[in-house]
């Protein structure tokens, strides 16, 4: 039977696409409705900046969700895309490749734990991955039982059904269920919930160091240190989901330097391949050799584009001494919210976070609003609640567009303050 699809000539050349409105209302026809999506179109974007079609000019402080640490089409990234993808782009991994190798070498030597790594195409794919690890080197050492795993209140893991299932937050949950068994939930930065939750059965505990989606939630490093000491006493793995926190976002190059500890297995993702898709597992050689020919693969997993893309992303943090100009904008960042939390501290509840992964928590629902006026501002924002604005910008964010960002949110702040003034009069 053919098609029954009426065909728009306005689909056949992009040139036809020429305004935000235009493309918004043809994409909300054509592309299932994941997501709340904005009626702006970017069409080019370069380091901290995005145009849209029609020609406007806006600063960025979601980069993608944390995807782009190093920037919008870096001219060293896309380089390095260009080079590799003129000579091949995925020869089968049955085969190495160059710039696979030469990655997985760089990210074992950096995370100096002997790791050898498995590529995959994104963060969700890479913590699916870790689990079946984890279970699979469990279950091989002890039992078949021993296959659960505890994760945290308020995580976010991937929305795939294994990643899902990791993620306790029962309002994305509760739409899928059943989920995948062999997951327990213990209370973020709490012992004694995580000493209740281990069993006999117990074989890993899987944690953000910095809960990104659940709100920029910091783990209290004693707390992390004794959930080291818990686990390399009991032989129970320690897996840290690094997706969003790696590759420079909280001052180090991973997080989990930041609190003295070094993990069995480390997940990566987003910006490790500086916009191209890429994830990676990351484990002690005791562990990865769970993994044998036939458990575990991923057709586009370490592919050359995206390992060329993640070499020249290391390679950008050392030539540019990324990490120290991160460090030094994320205080400068985090000194100026604190400031307006100082200033508007009957709007502002919190200011929390590490490097350049930091949040506003306001004490009523306005996150919403501040985002859709920021558009209207030129500023790209993301909020995790109806309370919390997220920032993860690129790290070569300046103190200029920081101060266009405070500029902004205090005119704001102080628009909410003096509503909520009115009210009471």
């Amino acid at each position: 039977m053919g098609s029954t699809v009426k065909k728009d000539k306005n689909l056949n050349n992009l040139n036809d696409f020429k305004t935000n409105t235009g493309i918004y209302e043809e994409g909300m026809k054509y592309l299932m409705n994941t997501y709340t999506r904005q009626p702006v179109v970017f069409e080019k974007a370069k380091m901290q900046y995005l145009w849209d079609i029609e020609g406007n000019k806006y600063t960025d402080f979601t980069s993608g969700y944390g995807c782009l640490n190093v920037g919008h089409t870096n001219n060293e990234i896309v380089a390095a895309i260009k080079k590799q993808v003129s000579k091949i782009i995925q020869p089968s991994n049955i085969y190495f490749s160059q710039s696979q190798v030469m990655l997985a070498k760089k990210l074992s030597e950096l995370t100096g734990f002997d790791g050898k790594i498995f590529f995959a195409n994104s963060g969700a794919e890479a913590i699916e991955g870790a689990i079946k690890l984890a279970r699979k080197y469990s279950t091989d050492k002890y039992n078949k039982q021993r296959y659960e795993i505890i994760s945290f209140q308020n995580s976010f893991h991937g929305r795939t059904f294994g990643a899902l299932s990791a993620t306790a937050q029962a309002q994305k949950q509760k739409l899928f269920e059943p989920l995948l068994q062999g997951f327990r939930y213990a209370s973020f930065n709490d012992l004694d919930s995580v000493s209740g939750s281990i069993n006999t059965n117990t074989c890993a505990i899987l944690i953000e160091l910095i809960q990104g989606e659940g709100g920029i939630n910091v783990s209290d490093k004693d707390f992390i240190k004794s959930l080291e000491k818990i686990c390399k006493e009991k032989d129970i793995l320690l897996i840290i989901d690094e997706v969003q926190t790696g590759l420079g976002r909280t001052g180090k190059l991973f997080a989990y330097e930041n609190y003295d500890i070094v993990p069995d297995i480390l997940v990566l993702a987003k910006s490790l391949g500086g916009g191209m898709p890429i994830g990676a597992i990351i484990a002690r050689d005791e562990i990865n050799k769970a993994f044998v020919p036939g458990t575990h693969g991923s057709t586009f997993g370490g592919n050359a584009a995206s390992c060329a893309a993640g070499v020249a992303v290391l390679n950008y943090f050392e030539k540019y001494e990324l990490i120290r100009k991160s460090q030094e904008t994320g205080k400068y960042l985090l000194s100026k919210l604190n400031k307006l939390k100082e200033k508007y501290a009957g709007a502002v509840k919190e200011v929390r976070g590490m490097g350049l992964m930091l949040a506003i928590e306001f004490k009523s629902p306005i996150a919403g609003e501040i985002i859709v006026s920021g558009l209207k501002d030129r500023l790209v924002l993301n909020k995790v609640s109806d309370f919390t604005i997220r920032f993860l910008p690129s790290l070569v964010i300046n103190k200029k567009d920081i101060n266009n960002l405070i500029t902004f949110l205090d005119k704001k702040l102080k628009e909410s303050d003096d509503s909520g003034k009115d009210k009471k009069n």
